[in-house]
């Protein structure tokens, strides 16, 4: 029965450590992403432009798939 107990410590241990691991591994990934080049902001212009065509292929095969 003792031996038992100590298995299991060991892997609570293990699990512990892994989980560390892991949290620190996805902190260092989410630093690099989070450091790369900035986008540059759209213009003025581009901003303002229409975006929603009523008429184009993919609203009018939106409204006809979904036609109560």
């Amino acid at each position: 029965m003792a031996d038992k107990t100590k298995d299991a410590v060991g892997r609570r241990e293990f699990l512990r450590t892994f989980g560390a691991g892991a949290s620190v591994a996805a902190m260092a990934a989410a630093a690099t992403t989070v450091a790369g080049p900035a986008e540059a902001r759209e213009s003025r212009q581009e901003a303002r432009k229409a975006r929603y065509q009523a008429n184009s292929p993919h609203v009018q095969a939106f409204y006809r798939t979904n036609r109560y």
